[in-house]
């Protein structure tokens, strides 16, 4: 007898399709079979050791998160609610340039203090691994649920270049591409860029079409965060699509949106940039996340040269009154190119986690704030916060544009994406609250996008960019990670004065098969995997 059968649900499969009445039986990890109507034809109803009433909800595959931080997390933290109570199912991780594979002794050291406010210092983990491989075979040893890795270019950069800003040598670009090779043949799926993180930021577009190539080869796809979000927008997503198209190679845009108040309103100039180019035959897919603030560390706000040589040299010029003063005029007056080439405003830059407890009187108020507080320039706090907390504070920047949020959610190459750092005492309630205020409140409260479709911007669609063939929609013969949700009371709970609140009226969630999440409690089970890249046909 079949393991499970959920009865009489509202199956929303990921195809877009309407949603139609079944029972669905669930056996070793797979969707046996799926007999629609089953109650009203009046046949033979499927059996099962157990069954599950679904009546009201929707029965829908697992959400793919495209654009995670849980590097570290899904090790650390067994329980991982934070996506698992989501009906998230699949992690995309490694993003933005900047992860823990591949590496030495020297560079896991360098990068464990560079992104130490994104996934935490790392203290508690055995960092077992050196490899892509080795890596993933870590996360085999069983998590809350499945993740999929990017194989990250800062990292690359920094282990066969260093921290420098320089082009690469032609022997350190051939061991870049074998270090791009090697991850890909272990299973990542493509490789990730944070182009205005260093070291990453220091590669030249020849530099980034020659790595492209080789993920093109392996039928993988780029990731990039690339070079602006503000002032230089359109021209650095121009110059993704050009490189990837040189390349050959698929491109999926991170985080894709319009920030800054020079980018207001022109949602529609970059999605004709994308229209025009999937016309002329490019691959292209992108991710958001669906609200206007964004999230980062606050030392990505430093100009490019201020970070150059790693994060020692940049509190060493942090430290220096003269670099100081530079670094300042770079960001007030000149607009760095980490704070994508806008002049800093200091009213919009909030702490949402530090490193140091002691400097937890910063969490919740912005830079100005503080610095009125303490009756300094908004700079000197800045500065004295950096360096006291040794480059740790995580940062909300409220720089976003509700209508640009929802032109670039209907777009037909459109995926969802948190990009939840989990850290911090105060986090951006994407990374809690993502998936469910797509279904809540821009399906069932504004009707952006109808519910067919959102499940398919959720599931079906991120399946398709990852290669996956039996994942991303409610299928016999499918992978059985399945979210069970009530379309009348899903929402995030998760606000920014409370956000690690979890989500409601998303009640079942299942991995391989297997309860999760179970009348909205998570269970013990750690069901979750690594996906390795398919190998293309």
């Amino acid at each position: 007898m079949e393991e499970l059968v959920i009865r009489d649900a509202d199956v929303v499969d990921g195809s877009g399709a309407d949603a139609y009445r079944a029972d669905v039986v669930v056996d070793g990890g797979r969707i046996t079979s799926i007999v629609k109507e089953a109650a009203a034809a009046g046949c033979q109803r499927p059996k099962a050791r157990r069954e599950l009433d679904a009546e009201g909800l929707v029965l829908s595959p697992g959400f793919v998160d495209m654009h995670a931080h849980s590097d570290l997390a899904l090790l650390r933290d067994p329980d991982h609610s934070a996506k698992a109570a989501q009906g998230v199912t699949l992690e995309v991780i490694g993003q933005d340039g900047l992860s823990y594979a591949p590496v030495d002794d020297r560079t896991l050291g360098e990068v464990r203090r560079a992104i130490a406010g994104w996934n935490g210092p790392g203290d508690d983990i055995d960092f077992d691994w050196r490899t892509v491989g080795e890596y993933l075979d870590r996360l085999d040893g069983g998590i809350a649920v499945n993740a999929a890795y990017l194989i990250p270019q800062g990292t690359v950069r920094a282990l066969a270049v260093g921290w420098e800003d320089r082009e690469a040598t032609p022997a350190e670009l051939d061991r870049m591409r074998g270090l791009v090779a090697e991850g890909l043949e272990q299973g990542a799926v493509g490789m990730s860029s944070g182009l205005t993180y260093t070291p990453g930021m220091y590669a030249r577009g020849a530099e980034l079409t020659e790595l492209c190539r080789v993920v093109a080869s392996y039928g993988g796809y780029y990731c990039p965060h690339h070079r602006s979000y503000g002032a230089g927008a359109l021209q650095a997503y121009e110059e993704m699509v050009a490189l990837t198209r040189e390349a050959g190679c698929s491109l999926h845009l991170a985080h894709a949106t319009m920030n800054f108040g020079v980018n207001k309103g022109r949602a529609p100039e970059l999605l004709a940039l994308l229209d025009e180019a999937l016309a002329a035959g490019s691959d292209i897919s992108l991710d958001t996340y669906p609200y206007t603030p964004g999230c980062t560390t606050l030392a990505a706000v430093l100009p490019s040269w201020a970070s150059e040589g790693g994060p020692e040299e940049t509190l060493r010029r942090l430290a220096d009154e003269e670099s100081a003063e530079r670094v300042r005029h770079h960001l007030e007056v000149t607009g760095s190119d980490g704070c994508h080439g806008v002049p800093v405003e200091w009213d919009t830059i909030e702490i949402s986690g530090v490193g140091d407890p002691a400097l937890a009187d910063f969490v919740g108020r912005t830079i100005q704030e503080s610095a009125h507080r303490r009756r300094e320039a908004p700079w000197v706090t800045a500065r004295g916060l950096l360096l006291a907390d040794r480059l740790a504070p995580t940062i909300l920047q409220h720089v976003g544009h509700e209508e640009n949020v929802r032109a670039i959610m209907r777009h037909r190459v459109h995926t969802g994406g948190s990009d939840g750092i989990l850290q911090g005492a105060k986090p951006h309630p994407r990374a809690y609250g993502t998936f469910p205020h797509y279904l809540g409140h821009y399906v069932r409260e504004l009707g952006v996008l109808s519910l067919e479709e959102c499940v398919a911007h959720l599931t079906s669609r991120p399946a398709a960019r990852l290669r996956l063939p039996d994942r991303g929609l409610v299928r016999e013969g499918y992978k059985a990670d399945l979210v069970l949700f009530d379309p009348a009371t899903v929402a995030a709970g998760s606000t920014f004065a409370e956000p690690r609140t979890l989500p409601t009226g998303i009640p079942h969630v299942l991995v391989d098969g297997r309860f999760v999440i179970e009348d909205g409690r998570r269970t013990d089970v750690l069901a979750g995997r690594a996906v390795r890249r398919t190998p293309p046909a």
